[in-house]
Order: C-alpha cells, then sequence, then structure tokens
C-alpha cells in the first residue's frame, strides 16, 4: 500500500495542486488537511466560515495555516460564479437562484473546481454520496463519450494490484455503460501504473452459457473494442478463466489475456460491491475508494464512516487524476 502512495506522491510533488474540502469544520477533514499542508503534497482549499474553521482547528491541535479558507457567504468572486453557474445549467437557474445554490458548500466547492480555481475536490465525510456527486454531474460533467459516472476500486496486497469496477455507482449498467466503464478503469489503471489488461466478467466463458445477461457482457466488449481498438479487453469471462492461466488456456485458449487480466469490469454493482469485499475481507485486500471515474475534473467521494487517513488517500488521488 505505502509503495501505491509513494509513487502518486512523486506524480503530484512540486505541482501545487488545489484540493477542495467541502466539510471544513469535520475534525476528520481537518486532520488530513493539517498533515497533507505539512507535506506540501496539496494547497488544501477548505470551505467555510473562516473563524470557526480555525477556531475548530485550534481546538483539536491541527495547523492549518497553509490551506486556503473561503466562505461562500463572503466570497470575492461571488458575481462571477454565479454568472458562471447559470451559463452552465444553461437557463435551469436564474441568477437569484444560483446565489441561493451556491450558498451548498458542495455547490461551491464544485464551481470551484469548474472555474479552475482548484485542481479536483474531496467531499462526503458528512454529506451523503447524492450530495457529492450530483453537483459533479450537474456542473463538470462526463468526459466526451461517456455518459456516466463510476467507480473504481483499486485492490492492493503487498505487489499485487487490481482494478474492479463498477462498485459504487451503477445499479445495472446496460452494454454501452459497461463499455464506457472499461475504458474508463483502463485509464485509471494507468494512473496506478498498472498497465490494464482489462476483462468483462460474467457468469459465462466465451458463450458457455447464453441468456440477456451474457450477451449484454459481449455487446459490450464489442462496443469497447470498437471505442478504443489498441485497448487489451476481453470477454465474457468467468473470473477464473480471466486470472488464472491454466484456467485459461482450458476455456479460453486463443485470448490475448492469457489468464493475466488486471483490470476486471463487473456485470453489475451487486456482483462488484460483493467481489471487493470478498476479495478484501477473506482474501486480505486493501480497497482504496471508490475512485470517481469518468468527470472532465476530479471529485470524489469518502464515506461517512471514513477517517483522517481515508481523506488523506483519497486527496493525494484527486491531485493525481487532475494530472
Amino acid at each position: 500500500m505505502s509503495d501505491l502512495f509513494d509513487t502518486l506522491k512523486a506524480k503530484i510533488d512540486g505541482k501545487g495542486k488545489k484540493v477542495v474540502f467541502p466539510e471544513g469544520l469535520d475534525e476528520r477533514i481537518l486532520t488530513a488537511v493539517g498533515k497533507l499542508g505539512a507535506e506540501g503534497l496539496i494547497k488544501p482549499v477548505l470551505v467555510g466560515e473562516k473563524e470557526k474553521i480555525e477556531q475548530k482547528a485550534k481546538e483539536i491541535g491541527v495547523d492549518i495555516s497553509t490551506s486556503d479558507i473561503l466562505d461562500p457567504a463572503s466570497y470575492e468572486g461571488s458575481d462571477k460564479m454565479a454568472a458562471s453557474f447559470v451559463e452552465r445549467r444553461k437557463g435551469k437557474a436564474t441568477e437569484e437562484q444560483a446565489r441561493e445554490i451556491l450558498k451548498d458548500e458542495n455547490y461551491f466547492g464544485t464551481m470551484l473546481v469548474y472555474m479552475n480555481e482548484a485542481a479536483g475536490l474531496v467531499s462526503g465525510a458528512a454529506h451523503s454520496t447524492a450530495d457529492t456527486v450530483r453537483p459533479a454531474l450537474q456542473i463538470i460533467k462526463t468526459k466526451p463519450g461517456i455518459k456516466k459516472t463510476s467507480g473504481v476500486f483499486i485492490m492492493v496486497r503487498d505487489e499485487e494490484k487490481y482494478v474492479f469496477a463498477d462498485c459504487a455507482i451503477n445499479i445495472s449498467p446496460d452494454s454501452q455503460d459497461l463499455a464506457e466503464i472499461a475504458l474508463a478503469s483502463a485509464d485509471t489503471a494507468k494512473l496506478f501504473d498498472i498497465d490494464p489488461k482489462v476483462a468483462m466478467l460474467s457468469f459465462s466463458t466465451r458463450g458457455s452459457a447464453k441468456s440477456p445477461e451474457t450477451e449484454k457482457v459481449t455487446d459490450a466488449l464489442k462496443l469497447a473494442k470498437e471505442q478504443n481498438s489498441e485497448l487489451l479487453v476481453d470477454g465474457e469471462f468467468q473470473f477464473d478463466a480471466a486470472f488464472v492461466p491454466s484456467v485459461a488456456e482450458k476455456k479460453a485458449p486463443d485470448s490475448p489475456l492469457k489468464g493475466e487480466a488486471n483490470t476486471f469490469i463487473f456485470p453489475s454493482l451487486e456482483a462488484g460491491n460483493i467481489g471487493y469485499k470478498i476479495a478484501q475481507r477473506l482474501g486480505n485486500f486493501d480497497a482504496v475508494g471508490p475512485i470517481l471515474q469518468g468527470l472532465n475534473q476530479p471529485v470524489n467521494d469518502l464515506s461517512r464512516g471514513c477517517n483522517s487517513d481515508d481523506v488523506y488517500k483519497l486527496a493525494i488521488i484527486t491531485a493525481a487524476q487532475s494530472l
């Protein structure tokens, strides 16, 4: 795990990336921000009332002197931000409505990212996933060719690193969704110095079973190959055929993956969520994430049960995503 983050730290070191933390009064956020600021890895931007945040940091013994603190109620660029929000929402909000919406710390923080006042955002310690993701989808939006964001986990055990997706967002992805998830996950793999070898997972290997569920995966494979002919991606595979060379030799001897897949695309959120938790609890893998992918600029969602170390790590990932 330490090697994983050493690699990411080296990538962002000296880049001066700003990361927004809308939950400026949360002790876990402040503790992580203090550590990040002291190491000089990123420039933290805390959202909230300056006096309250500074008082809270003092109470818990955290130095946040390297952080910027921005209060939506007194932000000097509020006129420009409101106008930019109205333009981005294309008539779905008046300027008066925009000013009211931007009092919300997540919307305010997301606009800072959209306006390039920060590289990315980390929230969710005290907010729901919807509260974090909704502003991102409305303002930052997804990359060209990507209709939906998705959630990926990096599974780490000693020297092993694997990508599992989607384990956090899309309940029942269709073929196009799965293709998009495969392409986005390959990009995420590269961020963590994983050369992506992508397996589209199912309960069937190369037509050993036929159903609408397996056909969805084979259709997704075709779409992924059409959208990126250079990507090493294959399927549909049962997990063992994707991961165990001896099984792959029997079930899919002509596959270019040869049982050496490292990026696994699950056919549903149900399968992905169960899969990563089994690997985490029975396989003793560390699960890093969920990391949101497919957005034009990085926004990431914490668990409300997170600790300060989770905040610290996700901030590093967010800064690295912005490179």
